[in-house]
């Protein structure tokens, strides 16, 4: 493996490349849609973590799934939306992490997802692990001696 620094891309956990919570745009389980297709437009991001009341992770929503549960027949019926609450729609089938977990773990599970999840043992949410901060991580390590 090539070495960034002292660490080789093996030696990477989660715990490295974690974009803390605080800093990742999110909604509640019961906010409605309404929300949270605001904060995906405002946010710019295609999907974002849900949580609990306590901040625990749910799942995630996106504004594909948003918009398929307001598509009428002939027009997007607009006016669903904010009767519709998070938790009906969104994706509990997401990827999920924890702070100690390897690199090469991670690298498979954002294969198929712009970002995973970091949880801790209980399940509160700390921050997201995208498939960005992961790329970069192998780009560098292609140009290192």
């Amino acid at each position: 493996m090539t070495k960034l620094g002292h660490l080789t891309l093996a030696d990477l956990t989660v715990q490295d490349l974690l974009i803390p919570a605080d800093k990742v745009a999110h909604v509640q389980v019961g906010n409605p849609a309404e929300h949270a297709l605001l904060v995906l437009v405002q946010s710019g991001y295609a999907s974002v973590p849900v949580l609990d009341m306590y901040y625990k992770y749910q799942g995630t929503i996106g504004k594909t799934k948003i918009l398929q549960n307001v598509m009428g027949m002939e027009r997007f019926e607009m006016e669903k939306l904010s009767e519709i609450k998070v938790e009906s729609v969104m994706d509990v089938d997401t990827p999920k992490v924890t702070k100690d977990m390897d690199f090469l773990t991670c690298l498979k599970l954002v294969i198929n997802h712009p970002f995973a999840c970091v949880v801790d043992e209980q399940g509160y949410f700390e921050g997201i692990l995208t498939r960005r901060a992961i790329l970069k991580q192998v780009n560098k390590s292609m140009y290192i001696d």
